[in-house]
This record gives structure tokens, sequence and C-alpha cells, in this order.
């Protein structure tokens, strides 16, 4: 919010005729005057709309200074729109003016001018060194009660061992584990800022999967059909493992109001990164999700649970949550403030049912994880927990480390200052030393009874369950980006030719005509295949094909000349078994072929070309790199 504050002898207005956002006035709100006033011209901005209150509450205070400086008693709240190239909406300016005059007018005499009118105005100021201020009212993260509590917890960073040895880590030797010793640097700085972008981001966008949207908010990306598709086979398979696992597919509104009895402490978690939107109801606010915990835990408070119904596991695909990270915190695919969000609640009857899912989960998340394409040597392991709950439970948290045979980052908090007594994550090392975290799943034993769940237990009585939050795979925009990230890293380190796993690779087969005389022997081939095939028909040298082939990281390049048509046979370009200067070319029929990509397919989920057969036929997406 901007202010310009002028001491003034005296201020008049006339209305002279409305705009569209106009508010509705009575005839003796048309003119005003009044005399020796502080006269506050105010331009209300989308900045503000984060927490309306908040912003009229600051401005109130800077008014209540200035006026006592200058000894006014005398206050007309102006709306000056001229002041500000960020406004709010004309709902949460109004509402913000209202609130402002009805706070003021119990120690000033205070007039508003109406909002939404063009007006003529006379004003003389008093010229004394005090009578002209200007002041930028700027929202500032609101330290809650749960925020407090947060600043004031203290945890310990440890290293813990497959063979259950706790260790400081500055006694740990961290010789081949480079990337444990990154995560504990990342953890240690506290710094969340990207200065250099990671190197998935030129791939996204030389690869055509996605890029940025200038005319959104930052954080918003946008996906071309290459990216879809695979964003499209992640969604599909996360969402097949989580009710494979038992889970009941729900779906659940994306805002919510922000002044709801039950939402409003877990809102405090991240008061300054929510998006905040005015309801039509005025002066009421609402605020999209970041997770899918509010319409779940809603949804179970108003159902009838038995114990026989326990563990009970719902999930929601959330596209999309939304949260309003920090500007130097956004990059590509890494982190966004519009993102998927697989999100999993279990309710169990009690503490021990509690630790048998959660460890079910944490193998179910390693197992979805490899089926995806990223090993556990692919992330590094963090258990956080309270040090009541590790006295009860050591020996299942060093299961944890021997599950995966690795040593795993613990923090130990000497007390539970959030909703959790137990999370894990598997956390994504990228090219620049960043972590992101992936899977996790934490045991809340507060939000029960927040919301009001219970279920009926044998004996009749209402208890309140343990609840487990799971996010199978973590977003899925940043399991894209480890898989880039990781490609990359390959390719840098080893040498190897970066790819996608086979089933997320948008173009599974091309193939590639020596001359338009093989085209229909190409079209035979793609129409024989139930995979992803293509066929580069553009007028360029087969030499160019292949090399566009290979920047597109195509698994099986298929070229077909005159003798291939003839014998009816291929020349294939096994990717994964070539280096740079030593391609792999296998002579094999079509239905070796087709043997093979079966074997590579699997099980795994299948959506058809999300682009023409033909090149020729495709545009371009995004310009030169």
């Amino acid at each position: 919010m901007r202010l310009l504050l002028i001491h003034a002898d005296y201020l008049e207005y006339e209305v002279k005729r409305e705009t569209g956002v106009a508010e509705k006035i009575d005839d003796e709100r048309r003119s005003g005057r009044m005399d020796d006033v502080l006269a506050v011209f105010i331009a209300v901005e989308k900045e503000d709309e984060g927490n309306l209150d908040r912003a009229a509450d600051d401005a109130v205070s800077e008014i209540r200074e200035v006026a006592e400086k200058v000894n006014a008693d005398r206050i007309v709240l102006y709306p000056y729109a001229h002041l500000s190239s960020s406004l709010a909406s004309p709902d949460s300016a109004i509402y913000t003016l209202k609130r402002m005059e009805d706070i003021l007018k119990s120690d000033f005499d205070l007039m508003r001018a109406p909002f939404g009118w063009y007006k003529a105005f006379t004003l003389r100021c008093k010229g004394h060194p005090l009578s002209e201020l200007s002041r930028a009212i700027r929202p500032e993260e609101i330290l809650t009660e749960a925020l407090e509590a947060e600043e004031k917890a203290e945890s310990r960073i440890m290293i813990l061992t497959p063979g259950g040895e706790i260790l400081d880590p500055s006694g740990f030797d961290f010789t081949g584990f480079e990337n444990l010793r990154a995560f504990l640097e990342y953890e240690a700085s506290k710094s969340r800022v990207v200065d250099t972008p990671p190197p998935h981001v030129e791939l996204m966008r030389r690869l055509e999967l996605a890029d940025y949207e200038d005319a959104s908010d930052p954080g918003n990306l946008r996906y071309y059909p290459k990216g879809r598709l695979i964003k499209k086979l992640l969604e599909e398979f996360v969402t097949s493992k989580a009710v494979l696992s038992g889970a009941m597919e729900v779906e659940t509104p994306i805002m919510y109001d922000s002044g709801h009895p039950t939402l409003k402490k877990y809102l405090e978690r991240f008061p300054a990164r929510q998006y905040r939107i005015v309801g039509d109801q005025k002066g009421k606010e609402l605020f999209l999700r970041f997770a899918a915990c509010f319409g779940q835990f809603l949804m179970n408070h108003d159902m009838s649970i038995s114990y026989k119904n326990l563990p009970l596991r719902m999930f929601e695909l959330t596209r999309y949550s939304f949260r309003r990270e920090q500007r130097g915190e956004l990059v590509g695919l890494r982190r966004l403030r519009a993102f998927t969000m697989p999100d999993m609640h279990t309710l169990c009857r009690n503490m021990d049912e509690a630790i048998r899912e959660f460890r079910d989960q944490y193998r179910m998340c390693i197992d979805l994880l490899r089926e995806i394409g990223l090993d556990p040597s692919d992330y590094e392991v963090a258990i956080r927990f309270t040090q009541d709950f590790y006295d009860e439970h050591a020996d299942f948290i060093k299961e944890l480390a021997k599950l995966l045979d690795k040593p795993v980052l613990l923090e130990i908090w000497d007390e539970r200052f959030f909703y959790f007594i137990l999370k894990f994550e598997f956390n994504f090392i990228d090219a620049l030393g960043k972590a992101s975290a992936l899977s996790t799943v934490q045991i809340d034993v507060e939000n029960a009874e927040r919301y009001g769940i219970r279920y009926i237990d044998e004996d009749n009585s209402q208890v309140e369950p343990i609840i487990l939050h799971c996010s199978p795979s973590g977003a899925i925009e940043r399991c894209m980006y480890a898989l880039l990230e990781r490609a990359w890293m390959d390719m840098d380190k080893d040498g190897a030719l970066p790819m996608l796993p086979f089933w997320l690779s948008p173009t599974q087969v091309r193939i590639i005509p020596v001359s338009d005389r093989e085209l229909e022997y190409a079209r035979s081939i793609a129409s024989s295949l139930p995979f992803r095939v293509d066929i580069d028909d553009r007028d360029e040298t087969v030499g160019k094909k292949i090399r566009n082939a290979g920047r597109e990281w195509i698994p099986y390049v298929v070229v077909v000349g005159k003798k291939e048509a003839e014998e009816g046979t291929l020349t294939v370009t096994v990717r994964k078994e070539s280096t740079l200067r030593s391609p792999k070319k296998v002579r094999m029929t079509v239905d070796e072929l087709k043997r093979l990509l079966e074997a590579e397919q699997g099980d795994m989920p299948y959506k058809p070309l999300s682009l023409p057969v033909l090149l020729s036929k495709r545009p371009k997406f995004v310009g030169s790199i």
C-alpha cells in the first residue's frame, strides 16, 4: 500500500461521474469538505491482498503516528489510484478502506471520499516541514504462534549408519558419500536462493518440455505437448501406486475460507506464502490450497468411521497446489508456485499401526522412485523426529537406515513444535549441490483433534486416530527436474548419453527414411509398433536427422534405406548402449524390435504420441537456445 499524507488547511471534493467499479453512495457523500485536516491519499496494491487486514492495520498505525506529529484530529481518507501501477482489485481496495475507516473513526473526526468515482478536489497544504509525507506499507512475514515455536525449537543434526551407529557429522567419514556431505551443507546453510540456473532449465526448454510464462505469476510454467505427456504419465503412475496400496481416490476444492475456525491455525504455518483471493461476500477472504490436507481432513470429519475401516487411506493428485515461494527460490521445475502434489493421508488406530503403515509407505516410496527411474543412490535420506519418539522407537528409526543400506541424516528435536513427531524425506541433490525433497511420510498427532476426526472403537467409544501424511513421489514437476538433472550429471560425470526412461520418452522410436522412396515402408513400420513412433520425413540429410534424434534423446532410432525396404529389416541405434563416439547399431526384424520394446515398456503406463507422426507437420515451440 502507498500513502501520501498532506497536512492541509482544508480539503474539499465533489464527485463528477462514476467508473465501472464505483461503490454505491448516497447524496450526502457526493461532496465533502474538512478543514484543518490530515489528508491521506491511498493506493491499495496487489501485494496487500495476501493479508488485507494486516495491510489496513499497518497503514492505520502510520496514519496515527503522523497525525500525532502534526497534531491533527481530523482525517480524510482519499482513494488515489495514481500512486501505484500495481493495484489491488476494487473489492480488496474498498474492503481495506472501510476497515481503515472503521478503526480510525473512533479516535478522529473522519471523512472518506468514495471509491471508483471521478472527483474534483481542492487542497491547500499548510507548508510546514512535516506537511507532505509519503509511506510505502509492505507486507511482512507474520510471526505466528507456530512460527515462534519453530524459531525457538532446538534440534541436533547427526548421521545414522546402516549398522545403527549415530555419529556427530564431524566424526563421520564422508569419503564415498559426497552427496550426503552436500546435503548436510545445504541444510546448514538455511539458504534456498538459487543464483545460477541448474542444468535442467536449459534442458526443459531444449527438449521442448516446459518453459517460463511471462504473462503469469512467476513459478507458474507452461507445458508443451512433450512435457504434458511426461507429466501425465507420471501422474497416472503415482496415482495407480497409491490406489494399489489401498487408497481411495477423492477430489477436493482448491480454495478455502481463510477465516474458517478449523483452518486458521493450520494456515499460520506459512502466513506470507499463501495466495489470497477475495470471495463473493464482502470482507470474505479465501486462500488457494498448498496441500490436500484441508479437503481430506474436512471430509474425514464428516464421515462415519469404524475401527474396522482402519487403516483408512485417501488420495488426491492435486493439480494444482499453490504456494507463494520467494522469488529468489523459484527456478525451473525445481521450485514452483503452482505444482502437482500427490497427497495421501492414512487414518491409523494407534501408534503401533501408524508405525507399520509408515514402514510400508517408506518401502512403497523407494519402489515407486526406482520404477520412475531414480535409484536410492540418486537421493539422500533425512529422518526427523522428536527425542521422545526416538526414546520409545529407536530400533524402528535404525531399521529405516538399514533398509536402504546407506547412512542417513538425522534431525532430532528436543520437543515437538509442529503437528508431526516423525517424518522422512528423500532429497535429490542436483548439479549445483541444492537439495530438493521428493517422497515424504509424516506421523501427525495433532490434526485429528483440530479437525474433530474420530472413529468408533470396539467398545463404542469415540477415538482420535493417528494420521499419516504421504507424498509417494513428491511434486510431479520435481520428479521431472530430478530425472533431467540426473541425466545431465551422468553425461557430465561418466560421458554417458543422457536419456529419459523408455516409458517416459515422448518419442520412443524414430524412423528415418533415407529418401522419399522408403517413406511408405517407414509408415508401415510405425503402424505395426504399438508405441510412440514418429517419422522424420523432413528435407534434411540423414546425418542431420540422426543428430537431431540424438539431441531429443530418442531411445531407438531406425534408419531405413533401399536395402532395409527390400529385405524387410531394420538398422536400429540403441541409445542406452551407445556412447557419443560409438553408437550401438543392431540389425533386426520388426517383430524383434517389437519384442524388445515390449520388454522395455513392461507394465508402466502408456499414452499415445502427443504430436503429429510426421516431423514435417510439427511446429517449433521453442526458439533457438
